[in-house]
């Protein structure tokens, strides 16, 4: 697939999710994991790859779920741009 692949979708809220310091996370941007905001593997032939994060500290983080944001991994609110059709 070329660089303009499209993610899925994966739902319309952000995931809350306690993160662990020291610990890196892998969130999906393809929107196709079964396992979200996490990747599990499921972007392989899709043109996307997913975004390393390591957590500097514990603490809640809000993960982009629709990923359309432009701080990946995190939430910046383009869900809320989404129409309902979507």
């Amino acid at each position: 697939m070329s660089e303009t692949a499209q993610p899925q979708i994966a739902r319309t809220t952000p995931c809350s999710v306690l993160v662990e310091a020291g610990k890196d996370y892998f969130w999906c941007a393809c929107g196709r994991s079964g396992n979200q905001p996490f990747c599990d593997g499921s972007h392989k032939g899709s043109g996307l790859r997913p975004v390393r994060f390591s957590a500097e500290k514990t603490e809640w983080i809000w993960f982009c779920a629709c990923k359309q944001t432009a701080t990946p991994p995190f939430c910046d609110g383009s869900h809320k741009r989404l129409s309902a059709g979507s």
